[in-house]
């Protein structure tokens, strides 16, 4: 995570924080066990019912993995434009059996390039090679927003379950009343507490984490397509300086690969 990111974060939950210290001096009326258990359980539980149990857990583990550094970024794709780029000097020069020694390189740490080079080398012609690369780049992007969709749902059902908590806490405190109606101002209190729990939970945790996940997913889907397009041209044997320039269509200017600098 880039240090403007975290500055970021701790800049906005300090301003968050702080508005509540302003407020008041009883700090600890918004601490409440048992509405945070209710909030997480009832939301859980409502996801295992609505999803498969792999698909939950692999969205909850991408939760703490959008604090770490993206797979992706746009400096990067630079380098993935170079990258194709240099398969062309390879096809050129040394032929089908460099590449494919490549290929095998490359897929042990990245499955989709592999194969995609893979397509190429079996001989499939540039239209044949963007249909297979296509339909295999939308269908693994398809797949990836699953945890997306299930952190959506979990940012619905949070709230809902956090006014199911509300009620309960009413009902308790409606239930106690007679016995000591002193209590029921910090009785209410204490039942509010959940419905804060459920959107602070919807709205700092889940939305955010699936709306990171999708730009992250969509940033590598492009970056797929880029090199697509690469290897599209490299199907029909086109040149590196046409392969360059095509791909380089995809790209801001000021990121855009040059061959002749690469070569000094």
């Amino acid at each position: 995570m880039s240090f403007t990111t975290i500055l970021g974060i701790l800049v906005g939950l300090g301003l968050f924080v702080g508005s509540i210290f302003i407020s008041t001096d009883n700090y600890f009326v918004f601490i409440s066990l048992s509405s945070a258990l209710m909030v997480i359980g009832g939301t859980l539980a409502a996801t295992f019912i609505a999803y498969e149990a792999r698909y939950v857990l692999l969205a909850l583990k991408l939760i703490f993995k959008i604090f770490r550094a993206p797979q992706m970024g746009r400096g990067q794709l630079t380098g993935e434009v170079g990258r194709v780029v240099k398969w062309g000097y390879l096809l050129q020069k040394k032929g089908i059996n460099a590449l494919e020694q490549e290929a095998q390189r490359v897929g042990k740490d990245e499955p989709f390039l592999g194969w995609a080079m893979e397509v190429v080398i079996t001989g499939y012609n540039g239209d044949e090679t963007a249909e297979m690369l296509h339909n295999a780049i939308e269908n693994a992007f398809s797949r990836n927003l699953v945890p997306v969709s299930i952190l959506k749902s979990m940012a619905g059902a949070a709230p809902a379950f956090g006014m199911i908590g509300t009620l309960v806490g009413l009902v308790i405190m409606l239930d106690k009343m007679a016995d000591d109606p002193t209590q029921l101002g910090s009785g209410l209190a204490i039942a509010l507490i959940t419905t804060l729990y459920g959107i602070v939970a919807a709205r700092f945790f889940f939305m955010p984490a699936a709306s990171k996940i999708q730009q992250r997913e969509e940033i590598m889907r492009f970056r797929n397509y880029l090199i697509a397009e690469g290897l599209i041209m490299l199907a029909d044997r086109k040149g590196p300086r046409a392969i360059q320039d095509k791909m380089n269509s995809f790209l801001d200017p000021a990121i855009h690969f040059n061959i002749d600098k690469s070569a000094k």
